[in-house]
């Protein structure tokens, strides 16, 4: 059998399915892989002499808002226009016949516009806004509108999205609820499109490895996870999705 057709086998023994995605599945959307939240960031330093790390991190935004709105704002301008790609549309439909569980690091929301009903955004939706004072809430299509530091129409506040920016704690209601889905388990998890870089992203598949629950990852480079996934794709998250869901249908 093809690696493809080996995966839809265990797709049809399969109850329930983990997907984790990181940015390499919205590249194919055209937003870039780089460094830094959200995965924009490819020079070590800011204009202003920082690194992206101190300046999209929680302190900034406290001390210079105006400074860490600005970076904020490019990582938006980064998704603006862009669409979910088939990656995503093809992730959603899985759920039509298995029960389907999506944690991303990605921030674009384009799981939830692809119709994916079961995401864990650990890193949160950049579309979110919210004022840490009052706490008022929306959600924005884009940024476009917006004053540079936003301020909340309640309190005057500054307001900010609902991401984890660098220095800040996961959101405890992701954490709690990625918690509960991996202690109901999983028959079958997939890695797409990130360097699993981060142990919360990497232990869910180390852990069903460890369990001899089917592991797969689809990359076109090697990361900590590699050596221990049962099924390996060296491409895309397009190519190798659509290779699978023609063999399991």
């Amino acid at each position: 059998m093809s690696p493809a057709e080996h995966v839809a086998a265990w797709l049809r023994q399969a109850n329930r399915v983990l997907f984790i995605t990181g940015a390499g599945l919205s590249a194919e959307s055209g937003l870039p892989t780089y460094r830094g939240v959200g995965g924009l960031y490819e020079d070590a330093e800011t204009p202003e002499g920082l690194s992206i790390e101190q300046a999209l991190s929680g302190g900034m935004l406290r001390r210079d808002p105006a400074l860490c709105w600005k970076y904020i704002a490019q990582i938006e301008n980064a998704c603006r226009g862009a669409m979910p790609n088939r990656a995503h549309e093809l992730i959603a439909a899985f759920q039509e016949r298995v029960e389907t569980w999506v944690l991303t690091q990605n921030v674009d929301g384009f799981h939830g516009q692809a119709g994916s009903d079961h995401v864990i955004p650990i890193h949160g939706d950049i579309h979110e806004l919210y004022c840490p004072s009052c706490g008022w809430e929306d959600w924005v299509h884009d940024y476009a509108e917006l004053p540079m530091p936003p301020h909340c129409p309640r309190c005057r506040a500054i307001i900010r999205p609902r991401v984890v920016l660098f220095g800040e704690m996961l959101p405890p209601a992701a954490v709690g609820c990625l918690n509960q889905q991996l202690q109901q388990g999983f028959d079958l998890v997939f890695s797409v499109g990130t360097t699993s870089g981060f142990s919360y992203i990497a232990q869910p598949v180390l852990m069903a490895a460890a369990q001899g629950v089917p592991t797969v990852e689809i990359n076109p480079g090697e990361t900590p996870v590699s050596p221990h996934v049962r099924q390996r794709f060296s491409c895309g998250a397009v190519e190798a999705l659509e290779a699978i869901w023609a063999a399991w249908r």
